[in-house]
């Protein structure tokens, strides 16, 4: 009965591992079109699908607004619509807290879309918020120009994130000699801080 209990237990478990991490990811995806749907509210009911199916289409929303995406990149490709966006952009500088959100955003996604530059480089261990005590950062990038003169060590550029959310967290320039380069991937680092470390990556070494 014992060995029973424990089999039972262990299906039960796995069970869990595959249906809550997919209901969660549905629930959320469907939240998110719910949202984008509406939109829907500001275009008139007779320009709408579902005034002559009689039926609500979820979703239509968001290809409403893969189609707008798509259309505005096809525009900006050509020179008439370049032109546009060079002259939005200086109208958008002008305005103090506008440019300044402006700007961060468009480099930010120039890191992660375009990739202009790897926005995380490698995992790397260091002693943050004081030492003896870890954090796991990803590097960003050498520090340059007048912050890395101001030193007297190579300083980086790395990105320290929260758990279970790593999508915020805090910008620190530390000594280059001060840390220490995991083997793991980034991908693997950002499962272990979503997870809160429950979800340990293999040990390299293991796997050789």
């Amino acid at each position: 009965m014992k060995r029973l209990r424990t089999i039972l237990r262990n299906y039960f478990l796995t069970g869990l591992l595959v249906i809550v991490p997919i209901s969660v990811t549905c629930y959320v995806i469907w939240i998110l079109i719910k949202a984008v749907d509406s939109i829907l509210k500001f275009i008139p009911a007779k320009y709408l699908p579902e005034t002559y199916l009689n039926i609500p289409i979820p979703g239509l929303g968001l290809i409403l607004v893969v189609i707008i995406v798509f259309a505005v990149g096809l525009l900006t490709r050509n020179f008439i619509g370049r032109k546009m966006i060079h002259l939005g952009e200086k109208i958008v500088e002008r305005i103090p807290l506008a440019s300044i959100l402006y700007v961060g955003v468009k480099q930010l996604m120039e890191a992660l879309i375009l990739q202009k530059t790897k926005a995380f480089q490698k995992a790397a261990l260091i002693e943050y918020p004081r030492r003896g005590i870890y954090a796991i950062a990803f590097i960003t990038g050498e520090t340059r120009g007048e912050i890395q003169r101001s030193t007297e060590k190579k300083m980086v550029n790395v990105f320290v994130p929260t758990t279970p959310n790593p999508t915020s967290g805090f910008y620190i320039l530390i000594p280059e000699d001060e840390m220490k380069i995991l083997d793991m991937s980034v991908e693997e680092a950002f499962k272990l801080i979503v997870s809160g470390g429950i979800v340990s990556p293999p040990d390299e070494k293991d796997r050789k």
